[in-house]
């Protein structure tokens, strides 16, 4: 049974803890079906389109030995349980799909929309993430509503999407997605520059 990897991610920007998360899966995963998305739960600064292009370009930069990682933006929704019905279409039912989601995530993944109906479809793999500590009645209260989970032998870096918006470090994100930030003159960077002058 081909075993597929679903990631999920705001990608706002995309940064290299996205790239050394990514190259895990593909160690690990037949398949890893990636996305932008509009995170109900965040307030986003970027268009989608702009995110989508970005983790494109950060997938590009891996030059990973298998080719295993693929851009779906059509999987894209507020919902994730409609992407992974579409994921289910797309893949057929002889797959067996892993939802990937931080450890920062784990508290609210409960409450997400018919979390029952997606829970029935998808395995949780959590990745653990530096001052995000997986509790143990996190995992129970997933596991009454139906999950089953596994924890990645993953530490990522402590990178984040918003310490790059908050300090414009460039050693957070890819020189191609760098690029892009500035060919759009996404999060101010061009403001940033001038008011430190």
């Amino acid at each position: 049974m081909e075993k597929i990897a679903l990631f999920g991610t705001s990608a706002d920007p995309p940064t290299v803890g996205h790239q050394t998360i990514l190259h895990w899966l593909s160690q690990h995963y037949d398949r890893v079906v990636v996305w932008a998305s509009d995170n109900p739960f965040k307030k986003h600064q970027t268009p989608l389109i702009y995110r989508t292009e970005m983790l494109g370009l950060a997938i590009a930069d891996l030059n990973l030995p298998r080719n295993n990682i693929n851009l779906h933006p059509e999987l894209s929704d507020r919902y994730t349980l409609v992407t992974a019905n579409k994921a289910r279409e797309k893949w057929g039912d002889k797959v067996e799909f892993s939802l990937v989601i931080g450890s920062d995530i784990l508290g609210q993944i409960t409450s997400w929309y018919r979390i029952g109906e997606l829970l029935a479809q998808v395995k949780v793999l959590v990745v653990p993430r530096l001052g995000y500590g997986i509790k143990e009645a996190d995992l129970c209260a997933l596991n009454k509503v139906g999950g089953k989970v596994a924890i990645a032998t993953l530490n990522a870096p402590k990178v984040s999407s918003s310490t790059y918006r908050l300090e414009k470090d460039n050693s957070l994100i890819t020189p191609a997605v760098n690029n892009y930030i500035w060919q759009k003159n996404l999060y101010n960077v061009e403001n940033q520059v001038i008011s430190n002058k």
